[in-house]
């Protein structure tokens, strides 16, 4: 057993990833993924990784999970902190538990001055994604799946199948921390877990693959409506006025959402409720969507809705 990752994978991880300057940020839960990354991260850029395990309080034993971790770090010279939320989690606890274990690892990087936070997402994750979101009629944005990189969050691992990233761990001689979550059949990731690893034809990294292509794609898409917005979109007042003519209706769909986020960043409507607008504005209508009004026509219009007589 070696402590270190076999430098030909762990040259194949540097290749993979381009951390900024700085500190390298590991988040790290303790399971066989989240450790591989710490182990290649950790060869490829010695003396810069610091690593952080957010407990959620959702279990008795994320507490001593995460002092396993810290104990795996300490052994290895690497800076370690458990990261707690203020409040417990509430809500739909996927949910809440992702919202609160970012903006904990933000934090945490910020203090630290790291450019980056790593997390373990791998290819396996990113299939699994793809196909839940097809099952849920998404579009590109949605096939589009993990982002290698969004913001400080960077995911260098999207090609690495999740049995390479158990076998690292193995060689090192380390027993990964196993989370009950995973094998809860309540969750959609989980029983699209068991239906892809009981699947001989579909091909795991040519899915991730497309997801990365459709991840390009939508780039390309984001970088067009905003140099057509410029083109399209006037702006009178607090209103915003699009000249939809002749544009394809993915474009004028993307423009309109441009809008209502202008007026209402909360807002944020998709797919049948969407569907409904864009079809009332074709006709000439108008329809409210959060503090947003919105109105067809040759020019469509969207402005803040007028405020309610009365107060309510």
């Amino acid at each position: 057993m070696s402590p270190v990752p076999d430098p030909d994978l762990v040259a194949r991880f540097g290749a993979d990833a381009s951390p900024p300057p700085g500190a390298v940020g590991i988040a790290v839960s303790g399971g066989p993924d989240s450790l591989a990354l710490l182990l290649l991260a950790a060869a490829a850029w010695p003396e810069r990784v610091i690593a952080a395990t957010v407990d959620h309080g959702l279990r008795p034993e994320a507490a001593a999970e995460a002092a396993y971790v810290g104990a795996i770090c300490a052994r290895r010279g690497i800076a370690h902190e458990t990261l707690v939320p203020a409040t417990p989690i509430t809500g739909s606890l996927q949910a809440a538990a992702r919202t609160a274990r970012y903006g904990l690892l933000e934090n945490w990087r910020a203090r630290h001055g790291a450019g980056c936070v790593m997390t373990a997402h791998h290819a396996d994750d990113q299939a699994e994604t793809l196909l839940m979101r097809l099952n849920r009629s998404a579009g590109l944005g949605g096939l589009a799946g993990i982002r290698r990189a969004n913001g400080f969050v960077l995911r260098p691992l999207l090609g690495w199948r999740h049995s390479e990233l158990v076998a690292i761990v193995e060689a090192a001689g380390i027993e990964p921390v196993s989370d009950p979550s995973n094998h809860d059949d309540r969750f959609d990731r989980v029983r699209m877990r068991a239906a892809l690893a009981g699947s001989d034809w579909i091909d795991v990294r040519a899915v991730a693959a497309s997801a990365s292509h459709l991840a390009d794609a939508e780039a390309a898409m984001a970088w067009m409506v905003a140099r057509l917005s410029e083109e399209r979109v006037v702006v009178e007042d607090e209103a915003f006025l699009l000249d939809p003519a002749g544009l394809p209706d993915e474009l004028v769909r993307r423009l309109v959402l441009d809008m209502i986020a202008r007026v209402d960043p909360v807002a944020a409507p998709g797919g049948p409720p969407l569907d409904r607008l864009l079809a009332t504005l074709r006709a000439g209508g108008q329809a409210s969507i959060g503090a947003a009004l919105c109105r067809g026509g040759p020019r469509w219009r969207v402005a803040p809705a007028p405020a309610r007589r009365g107060g309510k």
